[in-house]
């Protein structure tokens, strides 16, 4: 009773005050140590888009602060691709370009980090020279984690690059129509055609010995072709014949059509053989930038500035029927082509458009370079461009891994 005599009414809110203020602060902090946020550096959960996020959409600005990541010195640079190296006009400028999505962030990537995400796992590309531009960018900056990379081959036409720090095998498989095809001198059948000398079969049922067997070696896989489909690659003297089963089809389909059912069958091949728990790209059109003819007519890129957004469709719309026409055409034929498969497209189509300014252009490292083939307007300085590519693939793919 005395005691409780000395709890006067005062003392008793001066006592509760406090340690309801406490409980409060308290409360607040709690969740702050015993819940990481997703994007807490404590957590073991990436940055990474949620489904519904657009990479491929967006607009680039100029970031004087942005650096590449690599150097002409990468051992896996191909020459006529090595901007710093070969004295390119405006490379660091190419290089300040930041890709900003609409409605997400895209991060650089983090060689180091990617790499153990992919630890004991393999990664492929397959098809033409601009999956072989993609490659390189994509080995130089990988070997930023891991400065024991070494060029890696292996029979069969497989070739790459190792990281033994990660056990990751990064491999190539060139495929430039990725269905098989074979030279046949003039046959008899064709005896008729004048100055047909020849004709390149294109078994559209087969896949390219180079990539035939290699289902159960990769984890990842981007997969484009398109860039060989022209009769600047086979003109009407040496034309494509198409088979299936082993026979010509008929009637003979167009060059278009045979693009058509040639992507048909590889999807189909894809969906057949590859296992379900393999994450498959194929990676839409990279377009080109010639301007005032073709590759092989005097068309040039010789730019400073990437284009502005209401001149793309005077370059690329195909009802335009310019120079550049054949990316935004053929990505509408593989689009519908992959719909309903497994294999998800990398569209990086749209935000390459703007960049006319990123080519090698004149500078291709060698002497007559440019007399004997034209200004290369359709491959990509390196670093570049393509380095953008990269961040998004690696997102994408941390994403698909850490959600499959």
């Amino acid at each position: 009773m005395l005691m409780a005599s000395k709890l006067t009414p005062k003392l008793i809110t001066s006592l509760i005050l406090p340690s309801c203020l406490l409980i409060f602060f308290y409360s607040r902090l709690l969740p702050l140590y015993t819940t990481p946020s997703p994007q807490s550096p404590t957590s073991k959960i990436p940055l990474l888009p949620p489904p519904p996020c657009n990479l491929f959409k967006g607009r680039w600005i100029l970031d004087p602060s942005r650096k590449p990541m690599y150097d002409s010195t990468c051992p896996f640079h191909r020459n006529a691709w090595n901007c710093i190296k070969n004295q390119r006009e405006n490379v660091g400028r190419i290089n300040s370009w930041k890709w900003v999505p609409e409605s997400c962030d895209l991060n650089r990537v983090d060689p180091n980090g990617f790499l153990n995400l992919m630890r004991d796992k393999n990664i492929g590309f397959v098809g033409d020279s601009l999956n072989e531009n993609f490659l390189v960018s994509f080995l130089c900056i990988l070997r930023v984690a891991d400065a024991g990379a070494k060029k890696w081959k292996r029979k069969g036409a497989w070739r790459g690059a190792y990281f033994p720090k990660f056990n990751v095998t990064v491999g190539y498989h060139r495929a430039v129509l990725l269905a098989k095809y074979e030279w046949q001198p003039k046959q008899p059948e064709l005896a008729g055609q004048n100055g047909v000398k020849g004709i390149y079969r294109v078994d559209v049922d087969i896949p390219a010995d180079d990539w035939a067997d290699i289902a159960d070696f990769y984890s990842v896989l981007v997969f484009n072709t398109g860039h060989w489909w022209g009769y600047d690659k086979f003109p009407k003297e040496t034309p494509l014949i198409f088979f299936k089963g082993g026979r010509p089809i008929h009637p003979p389909p167009e060059m278009s059509d045979g693009l058509k059912v040639v992507v048909q069958n590889m999807v189909a091949h894809i969906e057949k053989v590859f296992p379900k728990k393999v994450l498959k790209f194929w990676r839409l059109q990279s377009p080109r930038h010639f301007h005032g003819g073709e590759w092989n007519q005097n068309g040039s890129c010789l730019f400073d500035q990437p284009l502005e957004e209401e001149q793309l469709d005077w370059w690329f719309d195909p009802s335009n029927n310019g120079v550049n026409k054949e990316a935004r055409k053929l990505n509408h034929l593989i689009e519908e082509t992959l719909k309903g498969t497994s294999i998800r497209t990398l569209d990086l189509t749209h935000l390459s458009e703007f960049r006319a300014d990123a080519h090698p252009a004149t500078w291709l490292g060698k002497k007559d370079a440019v007399a004997i083939w034209g200004q290369d307007c359709m491959h990509w300085c390196l670093p570049g461009v393509p380095d953008t590519w990269v961040d998004i693939l690696t997102q994408l793919i941390s994403y698909n891994l850490e959600m499959g």
